[in-house]
């Protein structure tokens, strides 16, 4: 068989994640033998999985292809692109490629999972390029809300594949230079024939706004509540906000106390990086609050998305131990709330409210600028890269289809625009690209130590039990089948409350004993048998009276 020219060959890509979603991030590229994974993120759960900790992705299909896996690369150091790491390596050792932030967090991360083998880190920063198979990855330096943030740009077969991570355009940035438009712009000139682009902010117009802006903002604010206790909540791997608050309240003779394990961790990852400055003297431990005057003191916690168990959710409902808000205390909400965490956001304002306490959030106060491109800055990577397909990315679906139309006013031909869903594999080639084939995708979902133990069905008993309850029915029959020795008993949990509901019970209790006496006269002696008439009786009759479907499950013991 004639080996195939270079001309002949097709490179796939494929996402596990980040398709039609926020967060969870992860790109599979593959031509021939080789494989490369682009981020492994995590997400968060919806309000549907009740009792669900974190979403990661389906593995299956790296897991079957492990030995034709080259590298994992990195585009920068948030959850949704690095949240996953230790999950994979749980499973399989694989060559981790990041820059030295971004390695540094997951280090922080691994040291909880306790691997039991040492996992191969390799440190690159922007500029460098890595050769992985028939395949080499590219760092190039972008902006975003992290600091050694980058863009991959990935030589391939049939050409160059960009993929953007997360990015804005910030000509001021806090650390640091500008995103490396230059470079970009070569890569245009030498022709890039996939274009991945993230879609977070392409429904917004114009220029995500620098983030020294809120530099300026948290002067004014320091300022003005001199006579405040400064309670702040941010994301943790925002560490360039962090190093902010840390500024303004050194300008203001402030103490800083860090508290929430993520933020704690990031800090200390950054400052042994020298990614974050902090004078000697300025940071303190939680613990040491009641030494100092409360306005004297900035605390800088998570729980900005109103996270249940976050330091700032402990604050709102008075169950942190080391800290007790009042009139005297100020809330900065220096984040966004993530659709969906709306009203976790509103519950925590609506408490902090109501102890007097102040509040000020991106509504009122600049305290916040996004770390994503809007879309004129999505226009100049387009105008940059100059990509003869383009696939946007990283976002619901709303915000694909945002980032398609910027990508047809910019002149890329609308056949030559995919927009894709997790496992749904684009094949490029040097003279086309299309939709060839579909991968194992999905979510796996994270219940404490429990992975994907929890499934679909699981949680359909989840949300059965959470919107209707349930109902035990308990009866003791003789093990030869001649009939009931006591019982049935009825226990109600989220349906009725039994006290004010005497009447329905006994119902239920005359009901559940008809239908096994009915067993015992038809010869059943399945167990099954009576328990499955037993249900059906009993549902039908809850219906009736209630128009409720609790769940409802039988125990017959035998004696």
């Amino acid at each position: 068989m004639a080996r195939k020219q270079k001309n002949d060959k097709k490179v796939k890509v494929a996402f596990l994640g980040g398709l039609e979603e926020i967060g969870k991030n992860i790109c599979v590229i593959e031509c021939d033998d080789d494989i490369i994974v682009v981020d492994c993120g995590l997400g968060f759960p919806d309000d549907d999985m009740f009792g669900i900790d974190l979403v990661i992705p389906d593995f299956t299909y790296l897991e079957k292809n492990v030995d034709r896996i080259r590298g994992v690369f990195l585009t920068h150091g948030h959850e949704d692109h690095i949240g996953g790491i230790p999950y994979l390596l749980r499973t399989m050792n694989l060559p981790i490629f990041g820059t030295r932030l971004t390695l540094g967090i997951i280090e922080n991360k691994l040291m909880e999972h306790r691997l039991d083998f040492e996992p191969e880190l390799h440190c690159v920063q922007a500029g460098d390029t890595v050769k992985a198979g028939c395949f080499s990855v590219e760092f190039i330096r972008v902006n975003h809300s992290i600091a050694d943030a980058c863009c991959l740009a990935i030589r391939t077969p049939v050409g160059t594949i960009l993929h953007t991570g997360d990015f804005k355009l910030d000509l001021t940035p806090i650390e640091g230079d500008i995103m490396d438009i230059s470079r970009l712009g070569q890569l245009g000139k030498e022709g890039v024939q996939l274009l991945l682009c993230e879609s977070t902010n392409a429904e917004r117009s114009g220029y995500t706004p620098s983030e020294k802006i809120v530099g300026n903002s948290l002067d004014g604010i320091f300022l003005k509540n001199r006579d405040k206790r400064i309670v702040i909540a941010t994301f943790s791997s925002n560490v360039h906000r962090v190093q902010q608050i840390i500024n303004a309240s050194v300008a203001y003779g402030r103490k800083v106390a860090v508290t929430g394990r993520s933020m704690i961790n990031i800090v200390r990852a950054a400052q042994d990086l020298n990614y974050m400055h902090i004078p000697a003297g300025t940071l303190i431990d939680v613990s040491e609050l009641k030494r100092y005057n409360p306005e004297k003191v900035t605390i800088i916690t998570t729980g900005s998305q109103g996270e249940p168990m976050s330091g700032l959710y402990r604050m709102a409902f008075a169950e942190h131990d080391k800290v007790e808000l009042g009139v005297h205390d100020l809330v900065v909400f220096s984040a966004s709330a993530i659709p969906g965490n709306e009203k976790l956001v509103d519950k925590l304002i609506n408490e902090f409210t109501k102890r007097g306490v102040s509040v000020f959030r991106d509504s009122t106060v600049e305290v916040h600028v996004s770390g994503h491109a809007c879309q004129e800055e999505i226009k100049l990577m387009l105008a940059l890269t100059k990509p003869k397909y383009f696939m946007p990315i990283h976002g619901e679906n709303r915000h694909l289809a945002a980032n398609r139309e910027i990508a047809k006013t910019m002149g890329v031909p609308a056949d030559n625009i995919f927009v894709g869903e997790i496992g749904k594999v684009l094949e490029v080639g040097t003279k086309e690209a299309k939709w060839n084939g579909t991968i194992p995708a999905g979510k796996v979902l994270i219940d404490g130590y429990g992975i994907g133990d929890v499934g679909n069905i699981v949680l359909r008993d989840r949300r059965h039990l959470a919107e209707d309850g349930i109902i035990v029915v308990v009866c003791t029959m003789s093990s030869d089948g001649a009939g009931l020795l006591s019982g049935p008993d009825i226990v109600s949990r989220g349906f009725v409350y039994v006290r004010e509901s005497e009447e329905l019970m006994e119902d239920l209790r005359q009901i559940a004993a008809e239908a096994v006496d009915e067993c015992i006269d038809r010869g059943y002696s399945e167990w099954n048998q009576i328990k499955n008439l037993v249900k059906d009786d009993l549902s039908r009759f809850i219906y009736q009276r209630t128009k409720r479907r609790p769940m409802i499950l039988p125990i017959i013991m035998e004696v």
